[in-house]
């Protein structure tokens, strides 16, 4: 067995295992993720057994587990950009495709995984869930609740698990080796479990964007975790190939039980017929199953207490709107509006009066606009990165936005980089001549605006213009169809310079989209509905044209997406694509 750290999305050193078998190696790489409260030596046997001959495994320690001297997260999707890292980790280690790989994951780990597995759409041969915990049974009364109240006090509050060994295995012996192991981890952070919780629930609502090969194990006596939850998991799955098994008289700790050798003989069936199996697109279906939300949305009954409540929504827009700063130019311009972005982006609460900032900043804090300002930090970060990679080879930057509004943001790369030249181009004239105001009172001369269609084939020229970085940000969710996106992504592949890099967001997920629809208007002046589409077929859509995934950061909330790809031609895409 061998150790070390990797370096993870924030530069913090995580303990890691690897296991390795020189002389009967396959070729594949297995990775095995511990429970909560656990750590990776924990997974030694299951990694030495028979079954899982010939795999290179790796494991590592979660924060504030085990041999990790990182503290505990107090945010979940942490450890999701943990595993997201480790993944890069080990197939640069190991020269390997993320096709090579397998995830094995007990418990909370099957909640971090099925999360990766969703909101960064990999493509892994397949993961295994071991009793995911996407539903804790907290036993307590409103135990959630008044945890969520609690935190906005204490919000580094920790608590102590109420699982006790005997909870998860009737094997003695593994009740006392668990009891005796001076590196479990007995406390967890409410904010994490919390998040844990809120998060769980997203996943299971969603799973049908998951198309992965995936086996649930599910234990039959789990006093840990709702297993009915891992059923609604498992039913909700687009995966072509997925297979769930209930062991009737298993506790929470599967890996750990008498007879855990019949799961792991499952686990190895499932991991051979994973690499054998040959995936097809799933786009199709994963674009009918958003299209036939998006339609519900549209044209579907709703409910007469939700009727209720956003005709008075309306009703006190309509009548209030004017006070606060936010609703009052989302009302003028649309709420998809550039300007109305300019102000999100701002985020100070204006209005008439107190009474109008105090509306606004209600309307600021909504988790739609709170995501988005976590979109323009991420979006900073991503280009800013692609900028140092480009000027550390030579090259002089040139940035191309599609359909950028203001692109506040952008104002902000220009000031700070005065040697990048950035284009930003918009259909709307008012987002145009907002953009050129805010450079004209920096003064900048790097950055310039211009009114254009970006689904007009006929507006790609190099001539005019050639980027080797180009951003298409929260445009292509306010429309519904394919072909017309493919337009402006064909476009910008016409123009692009070789080897240059694509800046792309997604909205795979949003709690609000009904909200959104029957309250809040767009730039059309029409009922603002949005088709979301899943980081899977935005990656294929681009991928089609010669665009390969190399990034991605993703909010807490799994609302809005950023990620960057590396423009490898149209030839390679052609070939790629058969």
């Amino acid at each position: 067995m061998q150790t070390g750290t990797f370096n993870t999305f924030d530069g913090k050193a995580l303990f890691y295992r690897c296991w390795k078998n020189e002389s009967n190696n396959n070729g594949k790489v297995l990775l095995l993720l511990h429970r909560g409260h656990e750590h990776s030596l924990r997974l030694n046997n299951i990694a030495e057994n028979a079954a899982f001959e010939g795999y290179t495994i790796y494991s590592f320690d979660n924060r504030g587990h085990g041999e990790t001297e990182v503290e505990a997260t107090f945010e979940f999707m942490n450890l999701v950009r943990d595993l997201n890292s480790f993944v890069t980790f080990v197939c640069t280690k190991e020269e390997k495709k993320s096709e090579d790989i397998f995830v094995i994951a007990n418990s909370v780990a099957g909640v971090v995984a099925s999360t990766w597995v969703h909101d960064y759409a990999p493509k892994i041969s397949g993961m295994a869930l071991i009793a995911p915990a996407f539903e804790i049974k907290l036993y307590v009364p409103f135990a959630k609740p008044c945890l969520d109240f609690a935190l906005k006090f204490k919000p580094k509050m920790n608590i102590t698990s109420y699982v006790k060994s005997k909870f998860l295995t009737h094997d003695l012996i593994e009740q006392k080796k668990y009891d005796a192991d001076p590196l479990i981890t007995p406390n967890i952070p409410a904010s994490q479990l919390t998040t844990l919780l809120d998060t769980g629930k997203r996943i299971v609502a969603d799973a049908a964007m998951i198309t992965l090969p995936t086996l649930v194990l599910s234990a039959g006596k789990d006093y840990v975790v709702n297993s009915k939850k891992q059923g609604d998991f498992y039913a909700n799955l687009s995966s072509p190939l997925k297979r769930f098994v209930e062991f009737e008289d298993f506790y929470h700790g599967m890996l750990y039980e008498q007879n855990a050798q019949s799961a792991i003989d499952e686990i190895a069936q499932f991991i051979d017929q994973s690499f054998a199996y040959q995936a097809e697109s799933m786009t199709e279906q994963l674009v009918k199953i958003t299209q036939q939300e998006h339609d519900k949305i549209s044209y579907g009954t709703l409910p007469l207490y939700k009727e209720i409540n956003y005709f008075t929504q309306r009703l006190l827009m309509k009548r209030l709107g004017f006070m606060s700063k936010g609703m009052q130019i989302g009302l003028t311009y649309g709420f998809d509006s550039g300007v109305t972005l300019d102000h999100i982006y701002k985020n100070r609460p204006e209005g008439v009066g107190y009474l109008g900032k105090v509306i606004d900043k209600g309307y600021l804090n909504s988790i739609g606009w709170q995501g988005i300002r976590q979109r323009k930090i991420n979006s900073i970060a991503t280009i800013e990165q692609k900028i140092a990679a480009l000027q550390a080879a030579g090259k002089t930057v040139n940035i191309l936005d599609i359909a950028g509004g203001p692109a506040r943001y952008l104002i902000e790369i220009a000031n700070k980089h005065p040697d990048v030249n950035i284009q930003v181009r918009d259909y709307q004239m008012q987002n145009v001549l907002q953009g050129q105001r805010l450079a004209a009172e920096r003064r900048l001369k790097n950055i310039t605006y211009k009114e254009n269609d970006a689904f007009d084939p006929n507006n790609y020229k190099k001539d005019e213009f050639e980027p080797n970085i180009v951003v298409i940000s929260g445009v292509f969710e306010l429309f519904t169809d394919n072909e017309l996106i493919s337009r402006a992504i064909k476009g910008v592949a016409s123009i692009i310079q070789d080897n240059g890099f694509l800046v792309y967001t997604g909205q795979p997920w949003h709690p609000q989209l009904e909200q959104i629809a029957n309250v809040l208007g767009n730039h059309q002046d029409t009922k603002w509905i949005m088709r979301r589409r899943s980081q899977y077929e935005l990656d294929s859509l681009f991928a089609q044209y010669g665009f390969a995934k190399d990034n991605m950061l993703i909010d807490n909330w799994g609302i809005f997406t950023v990620s960057s790809a590396l423009f490898q031609g149209p030839a390679k895409a052609k070939q790629k694509n058969g």
